[in-house]
């Protein structure tokens, strides 16, 4: 099942809007801009990029009347992704260096520390194999977030996280 999301150009939903069920790679093609949503069912990643690029912030069900205020960062919502819900095993390689070196680690469950747990020095590729992720900057799954679907990730650097840290890493599970 699809979620379905609701944005709006203005804070408390207020001007024109625009309703989606899947990934925008620009909200400008629908509003010229964007200050508040609803997420009516699922859960979503939205961006204050174009193309899934800068901050993001995970959204569940419910309202969201102020983007700014809400999220702390940018200046509005620029595009979108829907996270489909995975149903069964979760699984991501952790690996302290790009490309897949260093130390690897692999997880099955929720993190809430990182270097506490595996003793690497730092994370900077992974590989998804089962479920979808989010990574976190500071332990107990607080600061900035990046959104891991399955798949290769080679460089946290290349996909705009140069020098960020991350410090703890959560599944995104049915529970949206």
């Amino acid at each position: 099942m699809h979620g379905r999301i609701i944005f709006y150009e203005d804070k408390n939903f207020q001007g024109r809007s625009y309703e989606t069920n899947s990934d925008c790679a620009d909200m400008a093609s629908h509003l010229s801009r964007c200050h508040s949503c609803k997420v009516e069912s699922g859960c979503f990643m939205v961006y204050d990029r174009t193309n899934f690029m800068g901050q993001q912030y995970f959204l569940r069900r419910g309202e969201y009347s102020d983007y700014q205020r809400m999220m702390g960062f940018g200046d509005c919502i620029r595009s979108c992704r829907n996270i489909p819900m995975h149903k069964g095993s979760y699984k991501v390689r952790l690996y302290e260096k790009e490309n897949f070196g260093g130390q690897m680690n692999e997880m099955m469950e929720d993190c809430d520390n990182i270097q506490d747990r595996t003793r690497m020095s730092d994370c900077q590729s992974c590989n998804v194999m089962d479920g979808h992720w989010l990574m976190y900057e500071q332990p107990q799954f607080r600061g900035k977030m990046m959104y891991l679907r399955p798949g290769e990730h080679k460089s946290f650097r290349e996909m705009g996280y140069d020098g960020m840290r991350f410090s703890s890493i959560r599944r995104i599970t049915d529970s949206c």
